[in-house]
């Protein structure tokens, strides 16, 4: 396997664990009943969590961006040093995304985002040119 589909490989990973925080934090805030039940009005997350949530979702989002450019360039036969560069440092925009998202640092957040979807349009021009 390629250094593309191990960063691929990875990036699901992260994106498939970052539901962790924010349910904890829920079955603190509500009590492990509540958290795993359908409660009438539930209590509101702490606001980091909800940022968690938002993150998450957005991570979600991007990586059918990024998985279908992964995977159309490998099934292209195209894997090369820039593909590669670009989905490591598509894994690492991220989860600084992540973390920033959390501690509510916009700036960071905003270039965090911009630096993944650059990544993202460096594997498409390998595709498309």
């Amino acid at each position: 396997m390629n250094a593309t589909l191990v960063y691929l490989a990875w990036v699901t990973a992260f994106t498939a664990l970052m539901w962790v925080p924010y349910i904890l934090d829920r079955i603190m805030v509500t009590g492990l009943i509540d958290a795993v039940g359908y409660p009438d009005s539930p209590k509101a997350q702490s606001p980091w969590a909800q940022r968690a949530k938002t993150a998450h979702h957005n991570a979600v989002e991007n990586l059918v961006i990024f998985a279908a450019l992964v995977l159309v360039a490998q099934a292209m036969g195209i894997s090369n040093d820039s593909t590669a560069m670009a989905a490591l440092v598509y894994l690492l925009a991220r989860i600084v995304h992540f973390a920033v998202v959390i501690a509510k640092i916009p700036w960071l957040r905003t270039g965090a985002f911009t630096v993944g979807w650059v990544c993202q349009m460096v594997i498409a021009w390998q595709i498309l040119f």
